[in-house]
């Protein structure tokens, strides 16, 4: 457990006796069974400084019933309606979401739940594209690669704790040629600005372009749920939109990545999950995680790349003459 934690005095967690199983004003982690709705009814209006979440995608898989994409959305207009009343006025919301295909036509969720969201007049303040390198592939179109994250607040007076996640500048040497400063240095001593583009840790540290490996069969974080969110993803939000002692809630918990994510950053984590194997994979990650032994993908740890030697990464013989 993080030194200094604003958590410190709950005890390393052998059962889950200390993650509460329902909204508790003096709980610092909820992990609730059961429908998001059900949880967000017993919360305080403006309680919430991030909801943050991957919403069930539409897709068909095991945990999901497919519906029209128009029945799909109104759904879901419903709970982000339920959300806004918990939300701080200084709050925000992101919304995770990658592409609903029907019959080989893309449809870009991202741009249907903007209306949603400005309906109940939030205002969206990035579009950031999260870039990964693996997935299934297409056949009758480009490989998708990329999911989107919509980041709304609530107001224009909003938490943004833009230091906090900055990354070393590419040029921290540039200055000023012009104007009253001319001479002096023109970057920021403590980084630059990440951006609004992840293309995770690849180059991050060096471009500030995110590369976030999604969660596959050698990721450390791999267990049982599908679509698994990265932690890492959720950490840069959790630091920049959220202080210490906030409450970051999951509505669509799953395995539980964003509660971790915002247990490791010191703040309070409060999170819903329908499906009964979910809930018990991520209390097993949350005790586990105070337990010291959860294996996390570090925050900064570059992208494998291949040298060329790995015999995975060379051309096989029988495709020398198929060009």
């Amino acid at each position: 457990m993080p030194e200094g934690s604003a958590m410190s005095h709950l005890p390393l967690l052998e059962t889950a006796k200390d993650i509460a199983t329902c909204f508790e004003p003096g709980a610092e982690i909820v992990l609730y069974h059961g429908d998001a709705s059900e949880l967000i009814s017993t919360l305080p209006d403006k309680s919430v400084k991030l909801i943050i979440t991957s919403p069930p995608y539409n897709l068909g898989k095991v945990y999901e019933s497919r519906t029209s994409i128009k029945e799909y959305l109104e759904t879901q207009a419903q709970t982000i309606a339920e959300l806004y009343r918990i939300l701080q006025p200084d709050g925000s919301v992101c919304w995770q979401v990658g592409n609903f295909v029907q019959d080989g036509e893309v449809y870009p969720l991202d741009i249907h739940y903007y209306p949603i969201f400005k309906s109940l007049g939030l205002f969206l303040r990035n579009r950031i594209i999260w870039h990964f390198g693996h997935g299934l592939h297409a056949s009758k179109r480009f490989s998708g690669r990329y999911e989107t994250i919509l980041w709304f607040t609530k107001s224009k007076d909003y938490t943004f704790n833009l230091d906090a996640v900055r990354v070393p500048s590419k040029y921290p040497g540039k200055r000023h040629y012009k104007g009253p400063n001319k001479g002096k240095p023109s970057g920021n001593p403590k980084g630059k600005n990440p951006s609004d583009v992840w293309e995770g840790l690849v180059k991050e540290w060096e471009e500030g372009f995110w590369n976030i490996p999604n969660v596959k069969s050698n990721h450390p974080e791999k267990t049982i749920h599908p679509c698994q969110f990265p932690v890492e993803l959720v950490e840069r939000c959790v630091l920049a939109l959220t202080c210490k002692g906030d409450w970051v809630f999951d509505p669509y918990a799953g395995a539980g990545s964003a509660l971790i994510a915002a247990i490791k950053h010191n703040r309070r984590a409060m999170g819903s999950e329908k499906e009964s194997v979910y809930v018990d994979i991520a209390r097993e990650r949350i005790v586990s995680y105070f337990n010291g032994t959860l294996r996390l993908r570090p925050m900064g740890k570059p992208v494998y790349q291949p040298t060329g030697r790995e015999k995975v990464s060379q051309i096989p013989p029988e495709w020398e003459d198929a060009a």
